[in-house]
């Protein structure tokens, strides 16, 4: 399903992106050395509730998981780069962490993500991962206008990735999303441009660049959630959602 959400959906669009992207600069600030990863999720859970929003994780139960993730947001540490399940684990220093959230406020689902090195020994080779990704992302947010097509945000998204040398995995990558988290089209992280949907106003997109250091395979963690790097590379993730209008793409996820 291919949802185009009305002004008045879009109006509440908004305040969940800001919503989703306040949660995610609130729990970076607070991450330092020593947190577990558990809990990070319970103080998501808790600035969801008190937001009176919903999570998108908690229940979700895809083909592609072990049933209903039970969790409210995506913590991937170093090697893992996708879907990773909260567990008992204390951060250290120079860890390399990405927080996924997506929720739902009012009717209308927003998703995003971000990736940071936690205390003070950021590697500049991590730092280089996370800031290609970003950069990724904005190339993809450059094109995402009325008339474009999903194939030039997949192209400018994969050019980023395979100048600065990563290679591409074509298995996840970037979704619709309104009045559920994930629908079509899909955005892959590579492609040609000029090919697939048009974009229209009042289309929403979580547009989500990934990359793994040196391989472009995955591996599933005994969890049945984690997405690994298979050579236990390093990896980053960077997600905004995104609604197409008349003069180009508005910015959902930003924190206010």
């Amino acid at each position: 399903m291919i949802e185009i959400l009305t002004p008045e959906q879009l109006r509440r669009a908004r305040d969940t992106g800001a919503l989703v992207g306040t949660i995610l600069q609130t729990l970076k600030q607070r991450t330092t050395v020593g947190v577990n990863l558990l809990d990070i999720d319970r103080w998501t859970k808790q600035l969801i509730e008190d937001a009176g929003a919903e999570s998108c994780y908690v229940d979700y139960a895809p083909s592609f998981g072990r049933g209903p993730f039970g969790h409210y947001v995506c913590t991937a540490v170093n090697d893992a780069v996708l879907h990773g399940m909260p567990h008992d684990y204390a951060l250290a220093d120079g860890d390399l962490l990405t927080l996924d959230l997506a929720v739902k406020l009012r009717g209308v689902a927003a998703d995003a993500a971000i990736s940071f090195v936690v205390g003070r020994s950021a590697a500049a080779a991590d730092l280089a991962l996370i800031e290609t990704t970003e950069r990724a992302l904005d190339a993809a947010i450059a094109a995402a206008r009325p008339g474009n097509r999903i194939g030039d945000l997949s192209h400018a998204i994969g050019s980023v990735l395979t100048a600065a040398g990563y290679a591409v995995n074509m298995e996840f990558g970037g979704h619709g999303i309104g009045s559920t988290m994930h629908q079509d089209p899909h955005v892959a992280n590579d492609g040609r441009a000029g090919r697939g949907y048009t974009l229209r106003p009042g289309l929403l997109l979580a547009l989500e660049p990934w990359v793994m250091a040196d391989t472009d395979v995955l591996v599933t963690d005994a969890d049945g959630w984690t997405l690994r790097s298979a050579t236990g590379c390093r990896t980053a993730h960077t997600e905004h959602t995104v609604a197409i209008t008349e003069h180009g793409a508005e910015v959902l996820t930003l924190p206010r």
